[in-house]
């Protein structure tokens, strides 16, 4: 294909960098008029870094958030525009030079000229990575989901100790699960009052599926006040992590270094369950049904790297039997005024229901119930 050479240069760039400047964007005359303008952007950002750029892609795009593909003379590069304010961006890239200067496999942030790990361009934020050249982990087969959860681990166990700057928004979940859960439950009971006087299909069907849903819980939660969780979820307690939040297809990537943990935007202190929990019930949810031999096959993948005490154990079977799933999947509804088909509801109902004997099972084996 051939390509077109648009110089997009400003009076305010020195003469000495216009050639610079030229090489940085090169764009397919197919490319659109809103790229171009995306492609320009780039390269005002990439000036202030001490790297010869030949070439510029837009790989996403659509919302504040844009990632570009950057081929420098020295290698292939990611540059990222967030979405966050600067103090959550402190905090979260931030946390990645922190796990990166560790060892552990997160791409490496690149500094401008002068040692700036973050850019302030036009009223937006934007970060340099260098590149991986790897395969995403899918998540969907069992080799490729174990791989991911020995990534995950080997992330957590890295993440532990990270001090965030002065300037940082601090994100933590720790001790919130409590009134986390209320809320949650509060808002299941108040929208089965809601669906009682509407006579919509979907309204209908959460009614009847609304009380079985809030009594597991409610059962929850009572396990949760009878467990040890206020002695482990604190800022300084040894089993608090960076947890991802969004761990899943696309955020893990198989490497000739093993696995990276990429995209690490929303990365929160918490129990490392949390995103154990997210996997295990995406999983499930997949397969349609919860099986104890998943649940095995993943804590015992997860613990040769980041091994979990007895009460962490406790908390992930209690966090997984909290109805997270139906919860998100109806926020939709009464939150987001998205209309579900009632067969959806009903068949998310059935799946958190099913759980309950296997992880009350698991509990009861941990010694708690």
């Amino acid at each position: 294909m051939k390509k077109l050479l648009i110089p997009y240069w400003k009076a305010s760039i020195p003469l000495f960098q216009k050639a610079a400047y030229e090489r940085m964007v090169m764009v397919d005359n197919e490319f659109s008029e809103s790229n171009n303008a995306l492609n320009k952007l780039a390269c005002e950002v990439l000036l202030k870094y001490n790297i010869e750029v030949e070439n510029i892609s837009v790989i996403q795009s659509g919302t504040i958030k844009t990632v570009w593909k950057v081929k420098a003379k020295s290698g292939m590069l990611c540059l990222k525009r967030l979405r966050h304010t600067y103090d959550k961006a402190v905090f979260s890239v931030n946390a990645q030079i922190y796990i990166r200067g560790l060892g552990g496999n997160v791409p490496q942030v690149v500094k401008t000229s002068d040692g700036q790990a973050i850019v302030k361009h036009n009223e937006q934020l934007f970060v340099l990575y260098e590149w991986l050249h790897g395969k995403p982990l899918a998540f969907s087969g069992t080799p490729e989901l174990l791989s991911a959860i020995e990534g995950l681990a080997s992330f957590h166990l890295y993440s532990k100790g990270y001090k965030p700057l002065p300037s940082a928004k601090i994100s933590s979940k720790l001790g919130k699960w409590p009134s986390q859960y209320d809320s949650m439950k509060r808002r299941l009971m108040e929208w089965k009052e809601i669906s009682k006087s509407i006579s919509l299909p979907y309204h209908t069907t959460y009614f009847k599926q609304a009380d079985p849903v809030i009594s597991v819980a409610g059962q929850a939660m009572e396990l949760l006040s009878r467990s040890n969780y206020g002695s482990i979820a604190y800022d300084a307690s040894s089993s608090a992590v960076l947890c991802h939040q969004d761990y899943g297809k696309g955020n893990a990537v198989m490497t000739d270094k093993g696995v990276y943990v990429i995209d690490l935007d929303g990365v929160t202190f918490d129990l490392p369950v949390r995103d154990l929990r997210k996997i295990i019930g995406k999983t499930s949810q997949g397969k349609g049904q919860w099986e104890a031999a998943v649940i095995s096959n993943i804590l015992r993948c997860y613990t040769k790297i980041n091994p979990l005490n007895s009460d962490e154990k406790k908390l992930l079977y209690i966090d997984m039997l909290f109805p997270h799933w139906f919860f998100g999947l109806v926020k939709n509804l009464f939150q987001n005024n998205k209309p579900l088909k009632p067969s959806e509801i009903e068949k998310t109902a059935r799946l958190e229901l099913s759980k309950v004997p296997l992880l009350i099972s698991l509990l009861n084996e941990e010694g708690m119930i």
